[in-house]
């Protein structure tokens, strides 16, 4: 296979700190590939009034794959706070350059698998009967769509004439008439049919590739009747050309409680944006947290491959890093598959089963300790030294 161009964009925080430490494993399990630095982040909006930069995008349209770090958002008013003086009030607004780049590159299927690995002390346990300790297997996929629904960026406060006018005609809106309208937030959720079809397909397929028994639709189409609706008809639709998978429905709210009384029940789940984020969390907490949960975001041509996780400044400017790097390289493990080097992948994936399993070589959250900068007295390993060992096992 010809030599891999790679766009990295370790952006702020931590994303600096465990983006190199999957460099160094992809190095390790003989990945051939050039990587190229991208800017992104909170340094380049304070700056520049732009955390997405237009050269990281042409970038990203001439390699079509990166490996991403983490970002710094925060709240608009402080974003505009923090902007170089020569730049504020001068029209610049924040916004999420992850949400950025799913929108500009279309890249709305969103995919983050939980699985536990075997040792970890992190993995879910329960009661049993007779008062045994469980500990299920967990094996979930999430697909969330990725471009539309809450994140779609739809939104005003203190709507103008027409949208206010738009939003009048509709009967159950009444409630809302004596309130003022510079009070009003209004944030939409739209889905389209064709963004839809795309990700419940996208998960019916996995499902089949990879031998799930069922599908579940994650929404709540008994309130949310016209966007959840249309994800479960459309589901209900995409079934029957997969007669050997169920299609389950639940809400997201009683998903949230189930998830913890019988996880191992579940194989493939598909959610909108929002929903999606919010079970995608809950099954990533039965499987060790946000050091294990890695996720890709897939369009028709860009692919980018990123940690769940933020970037936790306050970790970054440890001396010694002290983070789990296992969600980024792992999520470096989903890049590997994309591109169809999955003998690989699976030789990386494989070596931090054995790292978790042997258990002589934990993270600070594997022992279950709060993140100071004395963990590493206490016995917990560096995030350079969780790399070693993965490499080691290699």
């Amino acid at each position: 296979m010809a030599k891999r161009t790679i766009v990295t964009m370790p952006g702020d925080g931590i994303g600096k700190v465990v983006l190199p430490e999957a460099i160094r494993v992809l190095d390790a399990a003989g990945f051939d590939a050039e990587y190229v630095h991208a800017d992104i982040g909170w340094e380049f909006w304070c700056k520049e009034g732009n955390p997405l930069p237009q050269r990281t995008l042409d970038l990203l349209e001439t390699h079509k794959i990166s490996l991403f770090g983490a970002i710094t958002s925060k709240p608009k008013s402080d974003a505009a706070n923090e902007l170089a003086p020569e730049l504020q009030n001068k029209g610049f607004v924040y916004y999420s350059p992850i949400v950025g780049l799913r929108q500009h590159f279309n890249l709305d299927i969103c995919m983050r698998p939980c699985r536990t690995f075997k040792g970890n002390p992190l993995n879910f346990i329960r009661r049993g009967p007779n008062g045994v300790v469980e500990e299920p297997e967990v094996d979930v996929v999430i697909f969330r769509q990725n471009t539309e629904g809450l994140y779609g960026g739809v939104e005003w406060t203190n709507p103008p004439d027409n949208v206010y006018a738009a939003l009048a005609s509709h009967p159950k809106f009444k409630k809302f008439a004596d309130s003022p309208r510079e009070e009003l937030a209004v944030s939409t959720r739209i889905f389209t049919r064709r963004a839809t079809e795309r990700i419940v397909r996208a998960a019916f397929e996995h499902a089949s590739q990879f031998g799930y028994k069922s599908v579940t639709v994650c929404e709540k189409p008994n309130v949310i009747r016209e966007t959840s609706g249309m994800m479960l008809s459309i589901a209900k639709e995409t079934a029957t050309e997969y007669p050997g998978i169920a299609l389950w429905n639940t809400n997201i709210d009683a998903q949230m409680m189930w998830l913890t009384k019988n996880p191992e029940d579940y194989g493939v789940i598909v959610s909108g944006n929002m929903f999606g984020d919010i079970v995608s969390d809950g099954f990533a907490g039965l499987v060790g947290g946000l050091g294990f949960a890695c996720s890709a975001n897939i369009g028709q041509e860009v692919a980018i491959f990123e940690p769940t996780h933020g970037s936790a400044p306050k970790y970054a400017a440890y001396t010694e890093s002290i983070v789990n790097p296992i969600a980024m390289v792992l999520s470096a493990c989903m890049m590997l598959e994309h591109i169809d080097e999955n003998e690989m992948a699976a030789r990386v994936r494989n070596a931090v089963a054995r790292v978790v399993e042997k258990g002589r070589v934990q993270a600070y959250d594997m022992l279950k300790l709060k993140g100071s900068v004395d963990v590493l007295e206490k016995g917990a390993a560096s995030t350079r030294a969780m790399t070693d060992a993965i490499i080691a096992e290699l």
